[in-house]
């Protein structure tokens, strides 16, 4: 059976085409991962993200990456999930609730207004990978591809981003329990943990957590300028300081 991604059609399990060179290495690390994860997903009779958006996060390279922000896995709500992190596609409304609360912090933390939608693309152009631990999911079965080979792929990536040269800027956010599990692979790395932005936990740490401005701050004791963390509507340019990716 050939594997397809939500409505997106027959093709491969995932499109390695348009990662980054640099990821090259780390991916080399856990190819039998990979092969058996394509293997897997190939039984599948759907999975979302599309093919082609599997590894987006994947997209930019690692030597400018400065902020990391992990999540879970992907939303399992069809046409949601376009393979960054607690990101959807510009067209999603409503947003989903741990989105929405994310862009209420952001608006607590910096007073940014409330952006229309829900692509974050333009973080990640600024050098914020945004890496789901899991990167599929069968259509309305949250985790339902965990432990099946993802995690030690992204942990692997979170490896390599890690041993980097140390005078390079690093900041990660860690959202919830899962996400804080992370911790003994990310070495002198700056971390700021807080509960989920998901609704049973928000309120319970996330709120208040003021993530943003946090992140800016540690990166200019880094000497790295800081991320806007502002999101303009989708068809308009990012105003970004210094385009990264």
């Amino acid at each position: 059976m050939t594997a397809s991604g939500g409505d997106s059609g027959t093709g491969p399990a995932f499109d390695r085409s348009q990662v980054h060179p640099g990821w090259a290495s780390a991916l080399a690390a856990v190819e039998p991962e990979l092969a058996g994860l394509e293997r897997f997903l190939a039984d599948e009779p759907g999975f979302l993200p599309a093919p082609d958006a599997v590894l987006r996060a994947l997209r930019g390279d690692p030597a400018a990456v400065r902020v990391l922000i992990v999540g879970q896995d992907p939303y399992p709500t069809s046409g949601h999930s376009m393979g960054l992190a607690f990101s959807v596609a510009p067209h999603v409304r409503p947003l989903p609730r741990s989105l929405a609360n994310i862009y209420t912090e952001l608006r607590d933390d910096l007073g940014i207004a409330t952006p229309a939608h829900g692509d974050l693309s333009a973080w990640a152009e600024q050098g914020v990978l945004l890496l789901n631990r899991v990167l599929t999911v069968r259509p309305s079965e949250a985790g339902s591809h965990r432990r099946r080979g993802w995690e030690a792929v992204t942990e692997e990536l979170i490896r390599s981003i890690v041993a980097r040269d140390p005078a390079q800027p690093l900041v990660v956010i860690l959202w919830g329990n899962d996400a804080q599990s992370l911790v003994p692979l990310l070495g002198g790395a700056t971390v700021i943990s807080s509960a989920h932005p998901s609704p049973l936990s928000a309120r319970r740490g996330f709120f208040g957590s003021r993530p943003f401005s946090r992140a800016n701050a540690a990166l200019a004791q880094q000497g790295a300028p800081p991320v806007d963390w502002s999101l303009g509507a989708v068809d308009e340019p990012h105003p970004t300081l210094e385009m990264l990716w």
